[in-house]
């Protein structure tokens, strides 16, 4: 999992793995000015220095931050299957509504996620699209469109029900970085940027204490057995209209 939190006006990314018994560690995390593709692959081009192995398909929760996701494709290539934090597409696209319509469509896009299946969710997103589109709304529409197959990853993969609702949002992260955002947020005055990468990390690893293995971790396995079988239907395309 990927994302990034601005500390003294900057912005600090952060990597979280999930270790094959389920528990969440820190990987690391990278210094800049904005949450861009740069600074996103030089975080991850010093994990694989550091060590980090990538060997066959991994899967990366994200956000849906353009920045992330150019660096994910950058650094690993087709290795990388992305997984697009659904509470974040829901929230994007509602911010394209008026209040009168928002309900309607969360509960829309809550039902079709909530799918047994790739093919199934699609099916229920055809119809709320055509529905944004016969009543003008066409930037919710737009933002339906954009990112829709991934995310639709997790389902693809055919994961147990509990693992699959663990690997849908990027809460798991955002919960570690408002720990880190809590620690350093009586800081006063910030003297460099070592000082605010210093502070972050110090939140993160007192974060890390407190970890739990994630839900559903007993099917770990079945993840990874998905991610190294036929990887066609992990590539599929196909548009909800």
């Amino acid at each position: 999992m990927l994302d990034g939190v601005e500390v003294a006006r900057r912005t600090v990314v952060v990597a979280l793995g999930i270790l094959a018994d389920g528990r969440k560690v820190v990987l690391g995390l990278w210094l800049g000015s904005t949450e861009n593709a740069a600074l996103s692959t030089a975080l991850l081009q010093n994990l694989l220095e550091r060590g980090l192995k990538v060997e066959g398909r991994t899967l990366g929760v994200i956000d849906g931050g353009r920045g992330i996701r150019k660096a994910l494709t950058d650094v690993f290539g087709d290795l990388v299957v992305v997984q697009r934090c659904q509470v974040h597409k829901k929230r994007n696209l509602l911010d394209h509504l008026p209040q009168s319509r928002k309900a309607h469509v969360a509960r829309a896009l809550s039902a079709a996620w909530a799918s047994d299946s790739a093919e199934l969710a699609r099916r229920r997103l055809k119809p709320l699209l055509q529905w944004l589109e016969r009543n003008g709304e066409n930037g919710a529409a737009a933002s339906l469109r954009e990112g829709m197959e991934e995310t639709l990853t997790v389902l693809k993969l055919e994961l147990p029900a509990p693992l699959r609702g663990f690997l849908v949002t990027t809460n798991a992260i955002e919960n570690l970085i408002g720990s880190a955002r809590r620690t350093s947020r009586n800081v006063t005055r910030w003297r460099s940027g070592d000082m605010i990468s210093r502070w972050a990390a110090v939140g993160l690893l007192q974060a890390e204490e407190h970890f739990r293995r994630i839900r559903g971790y007993r099917h770990l396995s079945l993840l990874k057995r998905a991610l190294r079988a036929d990887v066609s239907k992990l590539d599929a395309t196909e548009e909800a209209a």
